[in-house]
């Protein structure tokens, strides 16, 4: 009970602003999960202490809380997520029937053009991959599903911002934080603007090196049936197999085939 008073007194003297319902302990939970990644798939204390910026007790009590949950293993001074975790993300994932209807339409795709393909979704300021089929490994990090990149330096995340309502659009751009990933960086908002708008209008995104020197991607949005945008599809290539001209004649034509029969499965399953 005493635990309890002491949460909800944080929680309604949270200086974000944050409603009283906000549940720090809870949050902070996940920020000890979140700071794992594939760059850093083990942490010591320290390292999560720092990287979630909580004092070195704290995140040991939080550690040592999701060790005995099971979805955090300990290896001497090492830690790590178990693949427990993915139920955290399994509700969401079997109740969206995308993933499992766009797999097959990514396969064939990827065979038909011999480039890698995806599908991702909107989260924050960031595209989640919910499917992907890949011929060979064309970055320096990996993709699975459950990977997240800056909406605004890939071309699936411009569909995707693309499609928003025109407030919700300017409030998504007024919380961007836009990162010089290289040179090709878009790093102005109004640019981005610009760009985004373009792509509206001509329904299809192409992004140049704005994420990884040498990779190119090229994507279509997947709408529902009221036409709202829902996914984005893409394929992505490297600098040497692929122009913009050749995406726009090859790619292009391909991918608005595949999500023309993705959208017409995820119809007739009523999603």
């Amino acid at each position: 009970m005493q635990g309890d008073r002491q949460e909800n007194e944080a929680a309604s003297k949270d200086p974000a602003g944050r409603a009283s319902d906000h549940v720090q302990t809870l949050a902070r939970g996940l920020a000890v999960i979140r700071a794992f990644n594939a760059e850093r798939p083990e942490l010591t204390l320290s390292e999560v202490a720092k990287e979630t910026g909580l004092t070195r007790a704290a995140a040991r009590r939080f550690l040592l809380t999701l060790a005995d949950l099971e979805y955090v293993r300990a290896d001497g001074r090492h830690f790590s997520l178990t693949p427990r975790v993915l139920e955290l993300g399994f509700s969401y994932l079997s109740a969206l029937t995308l993933p499992e209807i766009a797999q097959p339409h990514l396969e064939r795709l990827v065979a038909d053009v011999q480039e890698s393909a995806s599908v991702a979704v909107l989260d924050g300021g960031d595209v989640v991959y919910v499917s992907r089929v890949a011929t060979s490994r064309i970055m320096r990090v990996a993709i699975n599903i459950g990977t997240r990149f800056p909406a605004a330096n890939t071309s699936m995340g411009r569909i995707l911002l693309a499609g928003l309502p025109p407030e919700e659009l300017d409030e998504r751009l007024e919380h961007l934080a836009l990162e010089p990933y290289t040179p090709h960086s878009i790093t102005d908002k109004q640019r981005l603007k610009i760009e985004i708008d373009r792509v509206r209008s001509q329904g299809w995104a192409f992004v140049d090196q704005e994420l990884e020197e040498g990779l190119r991607s090229i994507a279509v949005p997947i709408r529902d049936s009221s036409g709202r945008v829902m996914a984005a599809l893409n394929v992505s290539s490297t600098t040497s197999r692929t122009t913009l001209d050749s995406a726009r004649r090859k790619l292009l034509p391909q991918l608005l085939g595949t999500a023309a029969r993705i959208e017409a499965d995820l119809s007739t399953t009523g999603r």
